[in-house]
């Protein structure tokens, strides 16, 4: 028990008086002779035996009346914490694309969003943290405003993150606030929720359907020289189903519809021939009841295709002709004296391939190209004049070419966790046709990652990352009489996809809610910027001006799955798509009832009422004002009906 006015219990040393006005209560009693003396003693005795009685009675109730009094005026109660102490409460609620479902009452996230509404306590702070929001300390009138505005976001927090957030906070709080974590736990791991502490409470919502399908991926193959073939790849959760309506729109013009049927728990490819056109702005959209309806549509974008500029200055290799075709390339051969070096500035690769002697001016030309955002590679000369390749590299800020090894070495090791060879092998490739080089240069760099090693170790190809561009050096000539590495299957995925990743083309689509680079084939003045929009919003995106390009990169923005345009003031630039992130459609929940030493249940309004119960306040001050009537009334019955 405690109490509001805990100083009003001093009063209780003032019971002191009434007990010795009692004991101390003297009372004279007067002798009457009468003839019979042994009736009278005995009637004397009988009359002061009751009156004591009757005395000790009356104490006993003032004491009680007086005692009740005081206590009602301390004002006592039940209840965990303090009456001025302002409880905290900090909720988490899970706002990510899979609540955008219904559960047994409708809609799990407005359901659980009015629940709380009508739990709330006004004699509470509460801190609301969202997967896009966070509110600190507010009122139960503040906090329901901003839950009657929170939406579905796709943004999606990592479950890590919100537990340090939610410990952080509580630091500067009470000991006694309560967390609640209200959401369906989805991809959450067992081991991820096993540390929380007693405060913590679990709340977590349900999905009515427990069947889902959706579009997993698209990807584009050539029919023909007049065709594309559309590959849709549809993934199932539960059930077969059968005759499901699928179709293609270019924008919002019906191409193509078709249905398919897919087993339980596969995949199924549905293919469309659409015919080339510069630029498609493609949706697919199923027509289906299931648990989440936002992974029923997808949307790519094809636009015109920006060729990538190369531009090979040495020695006229066919390899390079071979990898960088017309097709996807802008591929030019040129000698050191014959360089058109306006062009420089313009190409997105340059390979120096074996130059004896690298000029001063190219050497210049070529610094100010990689600060700027260029990507070189260089192949070596046999008689390669180290001193104007240190020169080189030097201003360039890579290393130093040490000396020439004319040892013949094997070409045996493959990095496969190397960003250019990603996804390149289905699987590590151990005993292969080793190339080799009869000679090669050691060189000292810093800070580089190998690409393909020597048998003893040594990089081969390797590249170094600069500040706003990357260098590549091949560490021997790759001329037949020295290397046979050109006829190795090795040379087309390394120097092809380092043409690719000179230019980040853009994709058929990107992921809402993930960081994506695209590359911009234009030029910019200081003071303009290109800005990402459609006919609901408009962002401009974090960018980086080179001298052929500006690179865009996106993270937070956008949040809403469709079609975007970069532009240039009103010039559009480039179409392109996102889409939600695939995870949101994973039917995969934790069984959260395996948790130890947890609270859990699957009704925010039941969590809510019980906290409250347990917080509530429990006046008793009523209880002790009706003893004090109860006394006094004892009291009044003792002296009007005790006779003694």
């Amino acid at each position: 028990m405690q109490f509001k006015h805990p100083e009003i219990l001093y009063f209780l040393a003032f019971l002191l008086i009434p007990i010795l006005v009692h004991l101390f209560q003297l009372q004279r009693f007067v002798k009457v002779p009468f003839t019979n003396v042994a009736f009278l003693q005995k009637l004397v005795l009988q009359t002061r035996k009751s009156s004591r009685i009757k005395k000790w009675l009356i104490l006993a109730t003032r004491l009680l009346l007086l005692t009740a009094i005081i206590l009602a005026f301390s004002q006592p109660y039940f209840s965990n914490h303090k009456v001025e102490e302002r409880q905290h409460f900090f909720i988490y609620l899970d706002n990510s694309l899979s609540l955008n479902t219904n559960g047994e009452k409708g809609n799990l996230l407005q359901v659980a969003s009015q629940e709380i509404i009508e739990n709330l306590s006004d004699k509470a702070n509460y801190s609301l943290l969202t997967n896009d929001n966070f509110y600190k300390n507010k009122t139960a009138s503040d906090l329901k405003d901003i839950l009657l505005k929170t939406t579905i976001t796709a943004k999606n927090s990592n479950i890590e993150d919100i537990l340090l957030k939610i410990s952080s906070e509580n630091n500067t709080n009470q000991p006694s606030s309560k967390n609640i974590l209200i959401s369906d736990f989805q991809n959450i791991k067992k081991e991820d929720l096993n540390n929380l502490d007693s405060n913590t409470q679990l709340v977590k919502l349900n999905p009515e359907q427990k069947s889902n399908i959706s579009i997993d991926s698209v990807f584009i193959k050539e029919n023909g020289s007049s065709n594309y073939e559309v590959n849709i790849l549809i993934k199932n959760q539960g059930a077969a189903k059968n005759n499901i309506p699928i179709a293609i729109y270019n924008q919002k013009k019906l191409i193509n519809k078709q249905t398919f049927s897919v087993k339980q728990n596969q995949t199924e490819t549905v293919v469309f021939s659409i015919v080339k056109t510069p630029t498609f702005l493609g949706s697919v959209d199923i027509n289906i009841n299931d648990t989440f309806s936002f992974d029923n549509s997808f949307y790519f974008s094809i636009n015109t295709a920006t060729k990538i500029n190369v531009l090979s200055i040495g020695e006229s290799l066919n390899f390079l002709e071979r990898i960088y075709t017309k097709k996807e390339f802008n591929f030019i051969n040129s000698t050191p004296k014959n360089v058109n070096y306006n062009q420089i500035p313009k190409q997105n690769l340059i390979v120096l391939n074996e130059i004896e002697d690298i000029p001063e001016t190219l050497i210049n030309s070529l610094v100010d190209y990689a600060k700027k955002g260029g990507n070189i590679i260089v192949i070596p000369h046999k008689n390669a004049a180290i001193k104007s390749y240190n020169s080189f590299f030097k201003k360039a800020t890579i290393g130093r070419l040490l000396s020439k090894k004319k040892d013949s070495l094997k070409i045996t090791e493959i990095n496969y966790n190397h960003p250019l060879l990603k996804n390149v092998f289905d699987k590590k490739v151990r005993n292969f046709q080793y190339p080799f080089v009869k000679s090669s240069f050691i060189t000292s760099f810093n800070n580089v990652s190998t690409i393909v090693s020597f048998e003893n170790k040594q990089g081969f190809i390797k590249q170094r990352k600069l500040a706003n561009s990357s260098f590549y050096w091949v560490a021997a000539p790759l001329n037949k009489e020295n290397s046979n590495f050109t006829n190795s299957p090795l040379i087309v995925p390394i120097f092809y996809n380092i043409g690719k990743q000179s230019l980040q083309l853009s994709k058929l689509y990107y992921t809402v809610g993930q960081q994506n680079t695209i590359d911009i084939d234009t030029q910019i003045q200081k003071d303009e910027i290109l800005t990402i929009t459609n006919n609901e919003t408009s962002f401009i995106p974090l960018q980086q001006t080179f001298q052929n390009k500006v690179s865009i990169t996106t993270s937070n923005q956008p949040l809403k799955a469709g079609f975007y345009q970069v532009k240039q003031d009103d010039e559009i630039l480039k179409n392109i798509a996102f889409n939600y992130s695939k995870n949101e459609s994973s039917l995969n929940f934790l069984d959260v009832s395996n948790l130890d030493n947890t609270s859990i249940s699957t009704s925010v309004k039941n969590t809510l009422e019980s906290i409250n119960n347990e917080n509530k306040i429990q006046w008793l001050w009523k209880w002790f004002l009706a003893l004090a009537i109860v006394s006094l009334l004892l009291e009044i019955l003792i002296l009007k009906f005790f006779k003694p």
